[in-house]
């Protein structure tokens, strides 16, 4: 009976011991995933196609309905649409929602000006390289 105790607070500590270890790892992910979205922000803000590049994996599509239009934009021609300017000081960044499983994210976001609120719903991969930007969906809402 003694065995069978010492065996299940074994078996308990080890549990515990695992979950926190999990949970210390997907904080850690989380992180991780946060840096590439803000690097994405950072991009956007100031039109830095190298900032918005790195954040998005080379595969990277952009995908909104607009007007009565569905469009599909590879990463290339959506970057062709950046142009360097300074950063707006009114601008907001925000990660809405943030959710991890294993090696893939999904992240609701918002950017939002003075004219405009633009919601992004990022899909993200880590490879060995880090996390990627591989899909993304999004409206724009006029204020």
């Amino acid at each position: 009976m003694e065995m069978i105790k010492t065996a299940l607070i074994v078996v308990a500590a080890l549990l515990i011991h695992t979950a926190a270890i999990s949970q210390v790892d997907l904080a850690a992910e989380k992180e991780l995933v946060s840096q590439t979205i803000q690097l994405y922000f950072d991009g956007w803000a100031t039109g830095d196609t190298t900032k918005v590049g790195k954040a998005m994996h080379s595969t990277c599509h952009l995908k909104f309905f607009r007007e009565a239009k569905f469009t599909d934009m590879d990463r290339g021609t959506y970057l062709s649409r950046f142009k360097l300017h300074e950063r707006d000081k009114d601008l907001i960044t925000q990660i809405v929602l943030l959710d991890i499983t294993e090696n893939i994210a999904s992240a609701k976001t918002e950017i939002i000006t003075a004219k405009d609120i633009f919601t992004d719903y990022f899909n993200l991969i880590k490879t060995n390289e880090g996390w990627f930007i591989v899909d993304k969906v999004s409206v724009r809402k006029t204020k």
